[in-house]
């Protein structure tokens, strides 16, 4: 923690500099002194330490000066310091404002100029004053704080990003919390843009888009070089599979992701079916094993990075960033996955973010504790999402398209969703539409087996609803499904025929997709199993299979 401030404000220079000299003599190795010669000035420096979070222990101010009086400063420094502990410097005559300020600003002392010696007139004073507040003042936290309110679409995707880049922050709710609503205040005119964002060396960013926000964080952002022999696009557990084999073979390995290592399955609250976990294991600690991993392998990642087109130039093949950057490289792993399906229905679109979330948002569990959620889907995703959330929510209720969770979902997640009592499965359920001015209010839901509709009051919807493939960056270069889904390997071969434009006089191996040497991994594969494993086992498998297609060309 930075060392707590001690500020002191007069507007004659020799008395300023005097205290100064000796409040720095006898707290200097414990506490940063500060001083202001206006009180203009003094508040200029209180509101950028409290943008910085900096702990404000102690004012000493001069009561009598042109322009504001210490008691008015005091009345306003405290908004933004309420716990720092406050005393006047006053002249004989001002004793009886002094005490006036007692009952205004709450004033702790006042002293009498001069104060000397100081050994008995004001250490003594300021040691009982600093103690106290040392004893009862929390440690302020010490890194990204996050303004908003619960209801910013712009502050959940902002808590998301951090969260799942494992970036930790305190967030400030400005709705809840005056002196958070002060301080963006200070730096939005008031026109409460958000989020506002502070950051411990003073910068305050103000609804930031994920690349400046990344670059802010220290996340790599930026290629160190312009050609590698592999460029794994998505960073999911197929991305981070060839990144770990990629790297550790030799290969000069680079993975680029648009917001964060471990895709859809960095999300999940608990993986209990993956080898190696017994207890089982979070996506985000996954995820953040093989990103370490990856990384002390010699894999470079990018973050906060689109992939916006592929060239193929042959024998090598070009990759095209969203902001214009061009790396080229040998081979390419595609394995972008998918994205939760939007609910397309009255009322979703206007309030995603403000009680409509997509995937599991563990960052806004805590926000819906002793409430009643519902959770949509009947596949893995949506079985761990729910009992995630069954320890926050006094209800999670599960909307599920189909007859029962069985079809769809591991044995072991429909027994421990069984043998939860606050989870409640309506199987031939959906959602027609949602309701509410500024935050999720209710939902209507159809069963399809009874024909019933019913609106009900829900406070937030967490969807699991089908996929959506990542492929736009290779449409017209390799060949897709109708859906969007990559095709690979075998499902090219027909009769002996090769995919149209294959230039080499071998097959294609099991992942690679229509064009030689640009390959699939994980969920944007068509045929792939839906299992973080076999994600896993994908990714590692290509490189294997990149290291055969670099001996043909």
């Amino acid at each position: 923690m930075a060392k707590p401030i001690i500020l002191t404000l007069d507007d004659e220079p020799h008395v300023l500099n005097a205290v100064n000299r000796d409040l720095r003599q006898h707290y200097g190795s414990d506490y940063r002194i500060m001083k202001a010669g206006s009180g203009a000035e003094a508040l200029d420096i209180v509101q950028q330490l409290k943008q910085r979070n900096t702990p404000l222990a102690l004012f000493l101010v001069d009561q009598r000066m042109p322009g504001m009086g210490g008691t008015e400063f005091l009345a306003q420094a405290i908004k933004w310091y309420p716990q720092a502990r406050k005393v006047l410097l006053t002249a004989y005559a001002d004793t009886e404002a002094a005490i006036a300020s007692i009952n205004e600003v709450g004033l702790d002392f006042y002293l009498m100029k001069p104060w000397d010696p100081p050994e008995q007139n004001l250490y003594p004073i300021l040691d009982d004053l600093l103690n106290d507040w040392t004893a009862t003042v929390p440690v302020p936290y010490d890194g990204i704080r996050v303004a908003g309110t619960q209801w910013s679409p712009s502050s959940h995707h902002t808590k998301d990003f951090l969260s799942r880049n494992r970036i930790p922050y305190q967030w400030l709710d400005i709705e809840q919390d005056d002196e958070a609503r002060l301080l963006v205040d200070g730096v939005t005119n008031e026109n409460h843009q958000l989020p506002v964002i502070f950051f411990s060396d003073g910068t305050v960013l103000i609804n930031p888009d994920d690349r400046v926000l990344a670059d802010q964080c220290g996340l790599h952002t930026q290629a160190a070089a312009d050609f590698y022999d592999l460029i794994i696009i998505g960073a999911g557990p197929a991305g981070l599979g060839a990144a770990v084999y990629g790297a550790s073979e030799g290969l000069r390995t680079l993975m680029i992701d648009k917001a964060a290592t471990g895709g859809q399955a960095g999300t999940s609250s608990r993986i209990e079916n993956y080898l190696g976990f017994p207890s089982g294991v979070s996506g985000a600690d996954l995820a953040r094993r093989a990103t370490a991993q990856a990384e002390r392998l010699g894999a470079e990642i990018l973050t906060a990075q689109e992939v916006t087109n592929i060239r193929v130039e042959d024998p090598y093949r070009t990759v095209v960033l969203g902001d214009g950057t061009e790396l080229g490289c040998k081979a390419i792993v595609i394995a972008t996955g998918v994205t939760t399906r939007r609910l397309d229905v009255p009322g979703a679109e206007k309030l995603t973010g403000a009680g409509i979330y997509y995937g599991a948002a563990l960052a806004e569990a805590a926000n819906y504790k002793g409430k009643p959620v519902f959770v949509v889907g009947g596949a893995n995703s949506a079985g761990q999402g729910a009992m995630f959330f069954s320890r926050y929510a006094s209800k999670v209720t599960m909307l599920v398209r189909g007859s029962s969770l069985e079809k769809g979902m591991s044995q072991y997640l429909v027994d421990q969703i069984n043998s939860q009592p606050n989870i409640e499965v309506c199987p031939r359920t959906t959602i027609t539409e949602v309701h509410g001015s500024q935050s999720l209010e209710a939902i209507t839901v159809h069963n399809s087996e009874t024909g019933v509709s019913e609106t009900i009051p829900a406070s937030a919807v967490f969807l699991f609803i089908g996929a959506v493939p990542h492929s736009d960056m290779v449409a017209g270069v390799v060949e897709c499904n109708r859906a969007g889904f990559i095709l690979t390997g075998s499902n090219f071969v027909k009769n002996g025929r090769r995919p149209k434009g294959w230039s080499l006089k071998r097959d294609p191996f099991l992942l690679e997709t229509s064009v030689p040497g640009i390959f699939a991994a994980g969920d944007i594969r068509q045929g792939a199993v839906h299992r973080v494993a076999s994600a896993v086992g994908e990714g590692a498998v290509t490189v294997g299979q990149i290291h055969q297609y670099l001996k043909t060309v």
